[in-house]
C-alpha cells in the first residue's frame, strides 16, 4: 500500500504515535448531499451489513465516514470520504471515522454516488486514489439520477480493469459474491430505479422493513397452515367417533 513513510517502517504500521479516530476530525458542514443519495446509500449499507452478520463475517459496512490513510491527508484536510465502503475481516462495531493505520488495513471494497458536482472527482482524481494509494480492490461508481451511469472496477497487479456486466446487466463483487443490480420500485415512498446488492441468481438482499415483512408473512402462513392440519386432525376425529358409535336396532 502506498501511504506516508510516517506510519509506514520496515513494512509494519507505526500507529502507537499517530492520532486515533478520536483525535481527528470527522465531520464536514459541506458534506452534503440530495434526500436520494442519502436513501440510496441506506438501501447498499444496511441489507448488507445485516447479510454479512447473519454469515458471521467480521467486517464492517460503513458510509459517507472519512477513511484516513495519511498524514499528508490530514495535514491537507483533504477528509471527504467513501459514500459506501466496506472492510472485511475486522471487528464490526462503531467508528467515528476509518483510520486504516489503527485498523491495519484500508476498504476492500467502495461505491461513490455520483452527483454533478462530485462526478469529475469520484471518476478521476478519487478513483486515482483508491487504485494507487489506497489499493481498493473494488470500484463502484452509481449516479441515483442517471442509472445507466454504472460502472465497477477490480483491482489487477495494482491497476483497475472494468468488471464486465453479466447477461442481466448486474456488476459482480467477487469479494463478497455478491452482484450489484438495479430494482425498479418504492423506498422510503420514493419510486426510481433504485443500486441494490443480490445473489448472484438476483435475489434481492433484503432491507430490514423488507425482512420484517417477509418474517410476518412466513410466520402468517405457518399459522393457516397450523389452523388446517388442526381442523383436519378435528374432522378425522368426528368421522372415527361416529363410525365408533353403536347403531340402533
Amino acid at each position: 500500500m502506498s501511504t506516508d513513510t510516517e506510519w509506514k517502517q520496515n513494512g509494519s504500521l507505526q500507529a502507537a504515535t499517530l492520532p486515533t479516530q478520536y483525535e481527528l476530525p470527522c465531520e464536514d458542514a459541506e458534506n452534503l448531499e440530495t434526500e436520494r443519495h442519502k436513501l440510496q446509500m441506506d438501501l447498499l449499507i444496511y441489507p448488507l451489513r445485516s447479510w454479512l452478520s447473519q454469515r458471521q463475517r467480521d467486517s464492517y459496512v460503513g458510509g459517507n465516514m472519512f477513511v484516513y490513510f495519511s498524514m499528508a491527508q490530514v495535514r491537507g484536510e483533504d477528509f471527504r470520504g467513501p459514500d459506501v465502503f466496506v472492510v472485511l475481516g475486522v471487528p464490526s462495531g462503531e467508528r467515528r471515522c476509518w483510520v486504516v493505520w489503527h485498523e491495519g488495513k484500508g476498504p476492500d471494497l467502495v461505491i461513490e454516488l455520483l452527483s454533478d458536482k462530485t462526478a469529475r472527482q469520484d471518476k478521476g482524481r478519487k478513483k486515482q486514489v483508491y487504485e494507487q494509494q489506497l489499493q481498493v480492490p473494488e470500484y463502484f461508481w452509481y449516479d441515483p439520477f442517471d442509472p445507466a451511469d454504472f460502472v465497477g472496477f477490480e483491482l489487477q497487479d495494482g491497476v483497475y480493469q472494468p468488471i464486465a456486466l453479466t447477461g442481466q446487466g448486474h456488476l459482480t463483487s467477487r469479494r463478497l459474491g455478491l452482484v450489484l443490480r438495479h430494482w425498479e420500485g418504492v423506498h422510503v415512498n420514493v419510486r426510481t430505479t433504485w443500486l441494490r446488492w443480490a445473489l448472484a441468481d438476483g435475489t434481492l438482499l433484503p432491507t430490514p422493513e423488507e425482512a420484517q415483512a417477509q418474517e410476518q408473512q412466513r410466520a402468517e402462513a405457518e399459522r393457516q397452515r397450523a389452523e388446517t392440519a388442526e381442523a383436519e386432525v378435528a374432522r378425522l376425529r368426528a368421522l372415527l367417533a361416529g363410525r365408533d358409535t353403536p347403531s340402533g336396532d
